[in-house]
């Protein structure tokens, strides 16, 4: 069962990943990522990164949403995270049982504009996340749990 689908472009990190873990309670967390799972430095890094009595998964994105749908992770209580907003949208418009999507931090860059003082868009991402809004998903900004619940529309 998919409990959280994260963007965060720093992908598993301290104060997130123990917060939004005390909070949701994952026995495994996906990073669904294309280019993390050919990188073994990152992928050491990741592990380092995780709750010790929490399983660690990292997948492409296409793997991800096979896994899903395939009934592969049925058996978990899973806190998917990626770093971009486009990989959120693959995710959530490939795998059915994906039905929301918490933005939590990305990067400010050049032809960005905040959402939120740790969101930040382009008109093309902003757009994208419109769409799948008006598909039925929802999409919504929150840093850590303690923090109040801003829902996009």
């Amino acid at each position: 069962m998919v409990k959280l689908l994260r963007v965060d472009h720093r992908l598993l990190h301290g104060q997130v990943v123990f917060s939004w873990c005390s909070q949701i309670n994952p026995n495994c967390i996906l990073v669904a990522n294309d280019q993390v799972v050919n990188d073994d430095v990152r992928k050491a890094a990741l592990r380092l990164g995780k709750p010790n009595d929490v399983k660690l998964v990292i997948k492409n994105i296409t793997d991800s949403i096979e896994a899903i749908n395939n009934g592969k992770t049925d058996k978990y209580d899973l806190m998917i995270v990626v770093n971009s907003i486009d990989d959120a949208v693959r995710l959530a418009r490939g795998a059915e049982e994906i039905r929301s999507i918490n933005l939590g931090g990305t990067k400010a860059k050049q032809g960005t504009h905040a959402l939120s003082n740790m969101v930040y868009v382009t008109d093309e991402e902003e757009e994208l996340l419109r769409e799948v809004i008006k598909e039925g998903i929802e999409v919504f900004i929150q840093a850590v749990p303690s923090d109040p619940k801003k829902i996009m529309k």
